[in-house]
């Protein structure tokens, strides 16, 4: 078990039924999945850069990575159905809490001037999402390696039912909301 699932069990459920009243255990929200997706638009040209994406990807979470195709044909942007366009890695379990806590205390501390992430990118169901310019904040990454600066979007998806539910179990994650 890592240091942040023990947590959840122990700190983060006690305060959270403090805050919020819950009568049950098994009504406090907890993390479902953390969904990590990079778009490579220039995959319709070289498909190397693709590949160099997936890796980069691979790296960072620790996990197999799944390229994804385009649903439909854009003819202003040169995309053809089902040609390969992005990847993207669903983490659960203890990955997520492991990926949880590198993007916490690792990577968002790296990011040139950081004031905190957005606190209202909420979805109104409880799920955050993040975006993040580029792939170097994270320490796995070798700057002298990487053809190209990447972001991607991060999504935590939690059984909160509502944003404030949300926002205090991210908060107890130690997620760094600006003030």
């Amino acid at each position: 078990m890592s240091r942040l699932s023990d947590q959840y069990k122990d700190t983060i459920v006690k305060s959270m039924i403090d805050k919020f009243g819950y009568k049950n255990i098994m009504e406090v929200p907890k993390l479902v999945k953390i969904v990590v997706n990079m778009g490579v638009g220039e995959a319709k040209e070289n498909a190397k850069v693709l590949d160099s994406a997936v890796q980069d990807l691979e790296t960072i979470t620790g996990q197999h990575v799944v390229t994804t195709k385009a649903k439909k044909a854009v003819a202003n942007f040169k995309i053809r159905e089902g040609m390969p366009i992005g990847c993207k890695v669903t983490l659960r379990g203890e990955r997520m809490y492991e990926f949880l806590d590198r993007l916490v205390n690792l990577a968002l501390p790296r990011v040139r001037d950081f004031h905190g992430v957005n606190a209202n990118s909420f979805d109104g169901r409880g799920n955050y999402a993040l975006g993040i310019k580029e792939q170097l904040i994270f320490p796995e990454i070798e700057y002298d390696k990487i053809d190209k600066v990447r972001g991607m979007d991060i999504i935590v998806v939690t059984t909160a039912k509502t944003d404030e539910e949300a926002r205090e179990l991210l908060r107890l994650f130690n997620m760094p909301f600006e003030k």
